[in-house]
């Protein structure tokens, strides 16, 4: 049966259109030729989405919307754009030996058949979309190659005619924002990221160039270069996806975007801050379809992790998780809540942002515009009778003080600071104004950490650092070190991902003496590795030794 009267036949079974609606459209069909769907949709009975949407439930055949979408730029290259447009479909992406394809008629035998003939790739994956989605997503994506060079030279091309048309600015921008080669620009931009790893997007304007540079594994790394005019444009696109006034270049701006990427869902939490030059954007990837959170994974020794699997077993308490910015404080604390996570406990969180989400997990994200701070959340979640308690960060002395209150009362409190060791954090906290006897009674443990890479293990090798690291990180003679020479599977950095080094500080009874005694952190620390606890170097040269990570890293990570 052909799509057409699948659809008819669909909408009407369902009752989202009537016999009347259905006579009235086909006689409006023989003046417009349009297909069914969008002859309803134009005589406003129903939208073409919500029309395809029921066709894709009622043939057990996926719906996408292609917005929410980046295509792969390797997939398009399978199928000629006018294969594309005569068969109204577009490659999505490729996983291995697998196609998936994006179709008006996914029931198409002989349209799947030859895809298959032409892209040489044997298991095709039909999805469905609006035809409309469709033949857009054709327009943008198709007559430029995933060359960032070419791309950049069609924008280029594109703002041209543009730019002494004397129209106000802003209505140039929006304009040229629209067009398919600056959205291809983005995208790619964004999809390479997504490939790479990357954590973060930066887009920094200065004089002569816009720099694109991916932070992967900590490291921030040289990605593209497009002239000064785009960036403005860039940004306005960025922003546009993103909800964000693209007339405001003065003042900074958050935003968020969803997509899927390879069919990854990834959220993208986008700042601009505005600079001499223009507006620098840096864009936070977060893929939730490849986060895991399990301690085994982050890299704990074998005594840390049973040491911490303790602690967070406790019923009451504070458990402080510290580090820059940037060292997986967060995925930590997440991987703990996940551990003791159960139907007979009631966690609640407050964050900033709220970065993934945890099922069975309450969790709020701070809104100071709206006088949600994380005092006043954490105010609140004490009312919401909780077992477990997470504060994103404790950030001044009134926060830190419910956080008490509420350990004091019987909560298990999660929360984190910025502090270089663990037995910092302690003196920090005396440093915002909280009695000692407080901590004291309180704080039963405090996990600092760091991330190191990981040498990539296809072209990991022996090597010897030079004079100045090996006395720096306190190498022994017998210590035998690698490191990755550098190959595709890692970009030639010589490392792939990253792991966590650990710090974990015990409250014991001679450190709660110090603590009260108001003692140094230097003090606690040489203390608490009398009593066992072995500091971010010593977990670093573990690993270096294992031949996880290089000395470089250990050393510069970590602070003797």
């Amino acid at each position: 049966m052909p799509l057409q009267d699948s659809i008819v036949n669909i909408l009407l079974k369902k009752g989202l259109i009537s016999q009347e609606q259905l006579l009235r459209a086909k006689e409006d069909m023989k003046k417009t030729n349009l297909p069914i769907e969008r002859t309803l949709e134009k005589l406003g009975f129903i939208s073409e989405e919500k029309a395809i949407q029921a066709v894709a439930e009622e043939l057990q055949v996926p719906y996408v919307n292609l917005a929410e979408y980046i295509i792969q730029p390797e997939a398009i290259s399978t199928l000629s754009e006018n294969v594309a447009r005569r068969l109204k479909a577009i490659p999505l992406f490729r996983v291995g030996d697998t196609l998936t394809v994006v179709m008006a008629d996914p029931k198409n035998i002989l349209a799947i058949d030859e895809i298959r003939h032409i892209s040489k790739i044997q298991s095709i994956e039909p999805l469905i979309s609006t035809e409309k989605a469709i033949i857009s997503a054709i327009d943008q994506s198709y007559g430029m190659s995933g060359n960032f060079t070419d791309i950049v030279k069609l924008v280029d091309k594109t703002m041209a005619p543009m730019a002494g048309s004397g129209t106000d600015n802003s209505q140039v921008l929006a304009k040229i924002v629209e067009e398919a080669p600056v959205i291809k620009l983005v995208n790619l931009i964004i999809s390479r990221a997504v490939k790479e790893n990357a954590s973060d997007i930066h887009i920094e304007p200065d004089a002569r160039v816009v720099r694109v540079r991916y932070r992967v594994d900590g490291i921030l790394h040289e990605a593209l270069d497009i002239p000064p005019a785009m960036g403005s444009v860039v940004a306005s696109r960025i922003k546009i996806q993103a909800n964000m006034n693209i007339a405001e270049t003065r003042r900074p701006q958050d935003g968020k975007i969803e997509m899927k990427v390879e069919n990854k869902s990834i959220d993208i939490r986008i700042s601009t801050l505005p600079t001499v030059h223009g507006e620098n954007i840096v864009l936070r990837i977060l893929d939730k379809s490849s986060v895991t959170f399990g301690l085994n994974d982050l890299g704990f020794s074998g005594h840390d992790l049973k040491e911490f699997d303790k602690l967070i077993h406790a019923p009451y308490g504070i458990i402080l998780v510290t580090g820059p910015t940037g060292s997986g404080k967060t995925t930590t604390l997440y991987s703990a809540l996940s551990t003791i996570n159960s139907i007979e406990k009631n966690i609640i969180t407050v964050e900033d942002p709220v970065e993934y989400e945890l099922p069975l997990i309450r969790q709020t994200q701070v809104n100071p515009k709206a006088g949600l701070t994380f005092a006043t959340a954490l105010r609140n979640i004490l009312r919401q009778d909780p077992n477990v308690i997470m504060i994103g960060e404790i950030r001044d002395q009134e926060t830190a003080e419910i956080a008490i209150q509420a350990s004091i009362t019987g909560h298990l409190v999660f929360s984190t600071l910025h502090t270089n060791d663990a037995a910092s954090s302690v003196t920090r906290l005396i440093d915002m104004g909280i009695e000692p006897f407080l901590i004291t009674s309180s704080v039963i443990g405090v996990l600092a950490q760091r991330l190191v890479r990981v040498i990539c293990p296809k072209c990991s090798e022996k090597h010897t650092p030079n004079e100045v690291i090996l006395k720096g990180i306190g190498a022994q003679p017998t210590d035998i070190f690698y490191k990755g020479k550098g190959c595709d599977a890692c970009n030639g950095t010589g490392y792939k991902g990253r792991i966590g080094i650990y710090e974990l500080l015990h409250m014991s009874e001679k450190i709660n003496k110090l603590v009260l005694a108001r003692a140094s952190s230097d003090e606690i620390k040489k203390v608490a590795i009398q009593e066992g606890m072995r500091t971010l170097r010593d977990d670093g040269l573990d690993k270096m030794r294992r031949k996880i990570t290089t000395a470089e890293e250990v050393m510069r990570v970590t602070e003797k």
